[in-house]
């Protein structure tokens, strides 16, 4: 069974301008879901979740949510609970909509709450290797149960690791493949995946020369750097002393 999905060719309608794409369901053991979004010129959206944190990232277009805006590429929050609209700008726009369920783990929160961050005032911070990661939410202002990056994978791969958290990951620009196991898929904007807790992996950039850039959300909350090699990989490693 494949475990990259990507759009199909025709949505549901959410609301009038309004249509959805459903890209990683929840399953048992996770709450955490991914679907696609366009919203027509003008169109809005009432996002209120009374059980489910929702996280936003407009890719495409610009728009606002509660009032707040989302001028080119950029990320909302709305906590569970919360009442919130979602509208679309002039040329209306295309966003990825993450839910994270309430039964999820609750990192400390850790500064003001956020209702939108745009990804160009975001300083960059770094993972293994040569790759780069911006952080939009995360405990720092708002989101104690989820964290939201974009991640910057230049040409090649990374060994073989795995993460503590539960992650789904939609491909912004570029081309690679992720491994799994013995399973090898091709990755292209707009497709997305799941990666469960302490699944060994590899996302590779398949391009020479330009960069993959990723969305990545995982529950609990914390930081996109933190990555475990398997036995077999860290003993060939040496650390310098």
């Amino acid at each position: 069974m494949s475990r990259v999905s990507a759009p199909g060719e025709e949505g549901t309608v959410d609301a009038v301008g309004v249509e959805r794409w459903p890209l990683v369901p929840p399953e048992r053991g996770s709450e955490l879901a991914l679907d696609a979004l366009t919203l027509e010129p003008g169109a809005s959206l009432d996002l209120a979740d009374e059980l489910h944190d929702v996280l936003v990232f407009v890719h495409e277009g610009s728009g606002t949510l509660s009032g707040a805006a989302l001028d080119g590429r950029g990320a909302g929050l709305v906590p569970a609970g919360s009442a919130a609209t979602f509208q679309a700008g002039p040329e209306g726009l295309s966003c990825v909509s993450a839910t994270v369920g309430a039964a999820t783990d609750l990192h400390a929160p850790m500064g003001a709450a956020e209702t939108a961050v745009a990804l160009d005032h975001v300083e960059p911070g770094q993972a293994t290797g040569a790759r780069s990661f911006q952080v939009l939410f995360g405990p720092h202002n708002g989101s104690t149960r989820a964290t939201l990056f974009v991640g910057y994978i230049p040409p090649g791969k990374a060994p073989w690791h795995y993460h503590l958290y539960d992650e789904i990951v939609w491909v912004l620009r570029g081309e690679g493949r992720v491994h799994i196991g013995d399973t090898v898929e091709a990755l292209a904007p707009g497709s997305a995946f799941r990666l469960h807790a302490r699944e060994v992996h590899i996302v590779e950039n398949t391009h020479p020369a330009e960069e993959l850039a990723v969305l990545g959300i995982f529950t609990p909350a914390g930081s996109p750097s933190a990555a475990y090699l398997t036995a077999d990989v860290a003993a060939s490693y040496t650390i310098a002393g």
